[in-house]
């Protein structure tokens, strides 16, 4: 498994510590991390991730929204999105999959195999 850069936005502090702290020791993985929209939108530009994993919901821009402003910007909009959602219900899931984004995990999710899971979806894509 080749080290990755990953973007995590996600408005949720333990989210990102339990995220980051995941993909650093299981997979060595750099990882970048965003409290919103617009900073995460910041880094994506500045950083170009390999992929970034996006909340669905979040108090300022949420993710489809932020989505769609990734994939607006030439300069990120072939950077994979896996959208990270406590929507675990079959038709939000067919919606988000309609988006365009390169997978979907749902939370909670498990840390020993989140990596496995990111990077099989990477590499369907």
């Amino acid at each position: 498994m080749s080290a990755k850069h990953i973007l995590l936005i996600d408005d949720e502090r333990d989210i990102r510590a339990v995220v980051a702290f995941c993909l650093r020791k299981t997979a060595g993985w750099q990882v970048s991390s965003a409290s919103g929209a617009a900073e995460g939108l910041a880094i994506a530009q500045a950083e170009q991730p390999d992929a970034i994993l996006l909340d669905v919901m979040m108090p300022d821009l949420d993710g489809p929204a932020t989505l769609r402003r990734l994939q607006a910007d030439a300069q990120t909009r072939d950077i994979p999105v896996i959208f990270l959602t406590a929507k675990a219900q079959s038709a939000d899931h067919r919606l988000f999959a309609t988006l365009g984004v390169a997978g979907i995990l749902t939370k909670p999710f498990d840390p020993v195999t989140l990596t496995d899971e990111i990077q099989a979806i990477l590499t369907r894509k």
